[in-house]
């Protein structure tokens, strides 16, 4: 009998809920999709989901805007980062992230990694007092991952340093009980396709600044519309801003509005679902031999939506090696050391526009860090049985690793 065979796809998503169809559908028929098209005392799909949200996270504010990435660089845009103007941020995380600093002209400064792939904070410190004039940290907690939010938050103060949240990977999660988005001035939020909620592209920002969300509202596009928005501040907030902030339109429409409310209702059950695969996933493979697992602190509700794990020591060739055995078997990892950019896969030195440093401590962890997808059309079996396939393959590859 031959090896087993992984036959699930790690891209499928799970079809949107019927009432989010149903809602769509409704958009669809009366034809306002356009946000501030309404009619007569009609609140809009758009309006509903950023009260929803705001509730959902205890934020005074929301915005729902066009994608993560826009709600980024409006973040940043509102808080006035200067053209070439440092921004410190992580040097694990995704393209969006640096491409939202690009985008308002100003220049990425990545800080290290630890083992447990969130920012270090010494490093963190020490670029800070390296660029006095840097004003913002944009924070990835990427792939999910979470740092000691109330230590990070000392290290920002000690320094000056205003921090918006990319929270693309945690929607949904929490540090010791605080929903991630809520530590730093701004949080910012992607619903496109493999995030925690579903509308193909989307981002939602919050934050309890009632100057800033003024400014955010403006600046995705809101005309002298802003009346209409109902987890906004009140009117005399925008008062004096309307002729100096510019339209960088970005808004969402009432169309993907409606297909993420139904979402947002079920996302704690969809969050605990994701994290039940991903301890499977992490039961089938605690122990490997050459495998080195992610702690997950008690403090940290995270949402496991990803999977990652390390293979320190291990060269290119015998990584290259594992992935092609693991996808002859259907199952399909990404690696963060590869040489160059591959499907949504890259890292901060392939970002030539940043003029990235190198940084040694991210090099070491990034060349054994492996990651996939568990998205919720994964069953729990699916996930013992992915587990036992990489167990199955990081073992056959290990022997003889001591000797490389």
């Amino acid at each position: 009998m031959g090896d087993e065979r992984f036959i699930g796809s790690f891209t499928q998503q799970e079809p949107i809920p019927e009432a989010g169809i149903d809602s769509a559908t409704e958009v669809l028929r009366h034809g306002r999709l356009h946000r501030y098209n309404l009619a007569g005392d009609e609140a809009g799909e758009v309006a509903l989901l950023e009260e929803e949200f705001a509730a959902y996270t205890g934020a005074r504010y929301c915005l729902a805007v066009a994608s993560g990435g826009y709600a980024m660089a409006c973040a940043l845009r509102a808080l006035g980062v200067a053209p070439g103007a440092p921004v410190l941020s992580n040097g694990f995380t995704l393209a969006p992230v640096p491409g939202a600093i690009a985008a308002v002209g100003a220049r990425p400064v990545f800080v290290e990694t630890t083992e447990q792939l969130t920012i270090d904070l010494d490093h963190l410190a020490a670029q800070a007092g390296a660029h006095p004039q840097a004003r913002v940290l944009l924070l990835s907690h990427m792939r999910g991952h979470v740092a000691d939010m109330e230590a990070l938050m000392e290290v920002a103060r000690a320094h000056d340093l205003t921090v918006v949240e990319d929270c693309a990977h945690t929607m949904g999660a929490r540090w010791r009980g605080v929903p991630s988005g809520r530590h730093g001035a701004i949080g910012c939020y992607s619903t496109q396709t493999y995030k925690h909620m579903n509308s193909g592209e989307g981002g939602l920002i919050v934050t309890d600044d009632a100057t800033l969300a003024a400014r955010m509202i403006l600046l995705s596009g809101s005309y002298m519309l802003y009346a209409r928005h109902r987890a906004a501040p009140p009117p005399e907030a925008f008062e004096g801003l309307t002729a100096g902030i510019p339209n960088v339109s970005g808004r969402m429409d009432n169309l993907r509005a409606a297909i993420l409310r139904p979402q947002l209702a079920d996302l704690d059950a969809r969050c605990a679902a994701w994290t039940e695969r991903y301890r499977a996933v992490e039961r089938g493979l605690a122990g490997t031999p050459g495998l080195r697992l992610v702690e997950r602190p008690a403090a940290e509700r995270f949402v496991g939506s990803s999977f990652q794990f390390l293979l320190p020591g291990w060269g290119a060739e015998r990584i290259e090696a594992l992935l092609g055995a693991c996808a002859a078997r259907g199952v399909e990892l990404k690696w963060f050391g590869a040489e160059a950019p591959h499907g949504f896969t890259s890292r901060y030195a392939h970002w030539a526009y940043a003029d990235p440093q190198p940084l040694p401590q991210t090099d070491r962890i990034l060349a054994g860090l492996i990651d996939f997808r568990l998205p919720l059309t994964f069953s729990l079996a699916d996930c013992a049985q992915i587990a036992r396939i990489l167990r199955q393959e990081v073992t056959r590859h290990a022997p003889g690793l001591a000797a490389e």
